[in-house]
């Protein structure tokens, strides 16, 4: 399927795109966009994610692709942090929305793509595909891999990251509209039904698990709909400097450690899938 860029610089498929509003509202972007340079939860999870990529994908020239990234972030940090890594590297995601607000961050030299993970249409196209906090919100996480890897190339790296473990299943999960939560065996299972090779899975954010743990044990009791969600989006905003600093110093502390000692649980996994 070929994708022609319209006059606002996105390249969209010959199959229009919806985006599926029941599984990540676009209202969510804007929020996004703010957290992502800054929230200690981005910072830690990208710092963890390339100590991933320089190890499982050590060569440079790649063609990669973020896949319902939203805002850019991760590709923003990419470019900031490794940018000769890369020859090509793309943002992909169904929402218009989230990809006229990428534009506001990164260069054009980063092609934007409305996909549909559903029906990528692309054949031995890239290096390195990323889904990032994205399959938890599928129902059909099986379709989406199998798609993913007709887009690699072979030989190619699918990077994925999601919510760890059905115990921190908590009110704020259905508030992302999460529909699981996944563990390392989970991610062999999606391997071996996909014909994927699982190369690495492990868990992290571990050191902050407690906090987390505490933070969202109980659902708030004898608030309207509105009141939760006020209280929930509140919560999603940046802390304060010094709380964020600190918060970001225990997070990022655990790249390398997690990479060479494997965490017994964490609240995210990554899983780094080989074609």
């Amino acid at each position: 399927m070929t994708y022609v860029s319209d006059e606002r610089g996105i390249f969209r498929p010959e199959i229009p795109v919806s985006h599926r509003n029941d599984e990540y509202k676009e209202t969510g972007f804007s929020t996004l966009l703010d957290m992502q340079q800054k929230h200690f939860w981005y910072l830690g999870r990208h710092k963890f994610l390339l100590t991933s990529l320089l190890r499982t994908a050590p060569a440079s020239g790649l063609k990669a692709i973020d896949l319902g990234g939203g805002v850019g972030g991760w590709v923003r940090y990419l470019l900031d942090h490794q940018p000769q890594k890369f020859d090509e590297l793309a943002l992909g995601d169904s929402s218009e929305v989230a990809l006229l607000g990428a534009k506001t961050v990164l260069p054009e030299s980063v092609n934007l793509y409305q996909t549909d993970l559903m029906n990528l249409q692309w054949k031995d196209r890239w290096d390195v595909i990323f889904l990032l906090d994205v399959i938890e919100h599928c129902p059909d996480d099986k379709g989406i891999l199998q798609q993913v890897y007709e887009a690699l190339k072979p030989g190619g790296k699918l990077i994925v990251s999601t919510p760890a473990l059905q115990y921190f299943w908590s009110y704020n999960d259905e508030y992302s509209q999460h529909l699981r939560r996944y563990s390392v065996a989970d991610y062999q299972n999606l391997a071996d039904q996909t014909r994927f090779k699982l190369a690495d899975a492990r868990y992290f954010m571990f050191f902050l698990s407690p906090l987390y743990w505490l933070s969202r044990k109980s659902k708030p009791k004898n608030l309207s709909a509105q009141e939760l969600e006020a209280m929930i989006q509140k919560a999603h905003e940046v802390p304060n400097k010094f709380i964020n600093g600190a918060l970001a110093k225990i997070f990022c502390a655990e790249s390398p450690i997690g990479h060479n000692v494997r965490f017994p649980w964490g609240t995210s996994v990554l899983g780094v899938f080989e074609k």
